[in-house]
């Protein structure tokens, strides 16, 4: 009888033989992991790390006892939490501004890479990207120093206005005027810069499309609907699907640093709140409030790249 050699199956060495391949993949790609491993870990520092303070918010929390070792308070926080006033009248603030923030701030960037595709001059387009992206550079607390000089009763859009028979308003100070400033002055700083991704789009397009398209006899209006938007279409989606995660998040640096005494009463904010409950020490209204905004940002993300999964299975998130 002929004696055979035993083999051991795929499934009895599966486990080993993998592990094997990935190590080596590994090894082969341990520069690139070595250049990661900075990032990773300040990723992880800063967003994984502080989860853990997430228990404050059910808790009746002491300083001297700790987190762990402060008694549980359950739900208790939260029901305080959104009995009081001021937490529904800051959501109130937040969801309005978000809204108008995701109506006329989220596609200036799009129009502007819009627009200064439609720049054939190279000096012109280069003056006017570098005039819009300038303000992205300087934090809000330098910009608010600008914006309350340009913006007062003395200042240069005043005296702009007076020049056409307009009159003086005090832009800043007026709470019917918060809400529109807020919003252009967040175009004047933020859609240079994030027309950048858009306008990258564009310029990868054949130019053959707009060849073919005006041999056909397409307007240029037309080229756009039927060429550069439909380019746009993928990353506007993903811009989109990241951005509405930070729904309520509708820019602490600006709203604090641009929020006057008499503007108070309309730009309280999630953040703004959850800022002064700390400034009070009452870290668990804090904390609650801060996680009520998360978890309401997880949602509209997962219900958004779900609505977009079922528009094309291949433009969501995952």
């Amino acid at each position: 009888m002929e004696i055979r050699r035993a083999i051991p199956k795929t499934g009895e060495s599966g486990k080993t033989s993998r592990w094997q391949r990935q190590w080596r993949v590994y090894k082969q790609h341990r520069a690139l992991i070595a250049m990661l491993l900075p990032g990773l870990a300040l990723f992880l520092l800063f967003s994984y790390v502080p989860l853990y303070g997430i228990i404050i918010a059910f808790k009746h929390f002491q300083i001297t006892e700790g987190i762990l070792g402060s008694p549980w308070a359950g739900w208790e926080n939260f029901e305080r939490l959104f009995k009081g006033n001021g937490f529904v009248n800051a959501l109130r603030h937040s969801v309005l501004i978000a809204f108008l923030k995701m109506v006329f701030v989220f596609p200036a960037p799009i129009v502007l890479a819009l627009l200064l595709n439609e720049i054939r001059l190279t000096w012109f387009r280069r003056t006017i990207q570098t005039v819009t992206y300038l303000p992205h550079f300087f934090s809000w607390v330098v910009l608010a120093g600008i914006l309350f000089p340009f913006l007062g009763s003395d200042g240069g859009f005043n005296k702009l206005l007076s020049f056409f028979g307009i009159s003086e308003q005090l832009w800043l100070l007026e709470p019917d005027y918060f809400y529109g400033t807020i919003v252009l002055t967040d175009i004047w700083q933020s859609a240079g810069w994030g027309s950048i991704v858009y306008f990258a789009v564009l310029a990868s397009i054949d130019p053959s499309l707009y060849e073919a398209a005006i041999a056909d006899g397409a307007s240029r209006w037309r080229r756009i609907w039927h060429i550069s938007l439909p380019s746009l279409a993928p990353t506007v989606i993903i811009m989109y699907l990241l951005s509405i995660g930070h729904f309520l998040s509708v820019g602490f640096d600006q709203i604090y640093n641009l929020m006057t005494p008499p503007t108070s009463g309309v730009g309280e904010i999630l953040d703004t709140y959850v800022l002064r409950r700390l400034l009070t020490m009452d870290y668990e209204l804090g904390t609650a409030a801060g996680l009520f905004n998360s978890t309401i940002g997880l949602t509209l993300v997962l219900v958004a790249n779900a609505l977009v999964k079922l528009y094309d299975k291949e433009k969501g998130l995952w």
